[in-house]
C-alpha cells in the first residue's frame, strides 16, 4: 500500500493466515501455509521470488511473522515438530487489516511494558523488526554460502548436489552428465525400509531465477519408465505454475527443492559449514536468586 512502512506489511496476511489454515483443516506445515496464503491473497510471481539480504523469501519471513504475533495473541499454535495450528478461538476468529493492526499495536505495547519493568537497555532488548530478522533466525553465513555455491563450476555443483543426497541417506547415488537428456544430471536409490526401495532420478539448477513448469514437464518425460520419484534443486525457486505440475494428479512424484530448502540442508546436515554454539541468559533461571 502506498505510504505503507516496509516493516508492517506482514500485518496483511493476519486474516489470510488464519483463512489458510481453516481450508486446510486447521493446521500445516509452514510451507503449505504460506502457499495457501499466497493463493487466497493473489500474491503475484514477482512478490513470490522477491528475498531478503540473507537470500530467504521476503513473503515467506513477512507470513512467519503473521504467525509469531497471532500466536501471541493466542489465535495459533505450534507443535514441536513445526506444525501451524489454529487454536479453539483462532478457528472462530477472522480478522481485517484494521484488527491486524491493533493485534500489532498491543503486542508492541506489551513489549515496550516489558522492557521498561526489566529495566534493560533499548540496544539489548528492543525486538528487531519483522524485515530486519529473517525467520527462524538470522544467519549471517546464507549468503556466503550461496556464493559459495553459485560460483562453483556446473560440474561441481552436480557432484556437490550427489554429496547432499549421499548424506541425507541415498545410496547408490551416480551423475550421469549425458547431455540431450531432458535435464536428468543423475540417480541414487532411496531405502525406506529393508522391504522398500525406489529409484530416484535428480536434476541439479544452478542459478537465482525461477524454474518454471515447462522445465517440471520435460522432467517428468525423461524419467517415465525409467524411475519411481524425482528431484528437482536449485538454487532459484520454482513458479506457482512448476509447483502445481510436480504434484499434478495421475502423474509420477517429482520433489521440488528450492534454494531455501538447499540452504537449510546445509545447516541440517552440516555440510560445509562449521557449527558454533552461542548462549542466551535464562532470565527465569536467575530469578529465585534476586529474592
Amino acid at each position: 500500500m502506498p505510504g505503507e512502512k516496509e516493516g508492517t506489511r506482514f500485518l496483511h496476511h493476519f486474516g489470510p493466515l488464519l483463512d489458510a489454515l481453516r481450508v486446510l483443516g486447521g493446521s500445516a506445515t509452514p510451507d503449505e501455509a504460506t502457499e495457501k496464503v499466497a493463493e487466497l491473497s493473489g500474491v503475484s510471481e514477482k512478490q513470490l521470488n522477491d528475498t531478503l539480504p540473507s537470500g530467504g523469501s521476503r513473503f515467506k519471513n513477512q507470513v512467519a511473522w503473521a504467525r509469531f504475533y497471532l500466536k501471541r495473541e493466542g489465535l495459533l499454535d505450534s507443535s514441536k515438530r513445526g506444525v501451524w495450528s489454529l487454536t479453539e478461538r483462532g478457528a472462530r476468529t477472522h480478522l481485517t487489516y484494521a484488527d491486524a493492526k491493533e493485534i500489532f499495536k498491543t503486542q508492541v505495547q506489551v513489549d515496550a511494558a516489558k522492557r521498561k519493568q526489566k529495566q534493560r537497555s533499548e540496544r539489548a532488548d528492543e525486538s528487531p523488526g519483522p524485515e530486519e530478522l529473517d525467520i527462524p533466525a538470522a544467519v549471517t553465513y546464507r549468503n556466503p554460502l550461496l556464493d559459495t555455491i553459485m560460483a562453483l563450476p556446473f560440474a561441481g555443483f552436480e557432484r556437490l548436489c550427489q554429496r547432499l543426497l549421499r548424506e541425507a541417506g541415498f545410496q547408490q547415488v551416480s551423475v550421469t552428465g549425458r547431455s540431450g537428456d531432458n535435464g536428468i544430471d543423475g540417480e541414487g536409490i532411496l531405502e525406506v525400509n529393508p522391504f522398500v526401495t525406489f529409484k530416484v532420478l535428480f536434476q541439479c539448477k544452478r542459478y537465482r531465477g525461477s524454474v518454471g513448469a515447462p522445465v517440471i514437464r520435460d522432467f517428468r518425460g525423461a524419467m517415465l519408465g525409467r524411475a519411481d520419484k524425482g528431484i528437482v534443486l536449485t538454487t532459484g525457486t520454482f513458479t506457482l505454475d512448476a509447483k502445481r505440475e510436480a504434484r499434478r494428479d495421475g502423474a509420477p512424484p517429482v520433489e521440488l527443492v528450492d534454494g531455501e530448502k538447499l540452504l537449510e540442508l546445509f545447516e541440517k546436515l552440516e555440510l560445509g559449514l562449521t557449527p558454533r554454539i552461542i548462549f542466551d541468559v535464562d532470565e527465569k533461571f536467575f530469578d529465585e536468586f534476586r529474592k
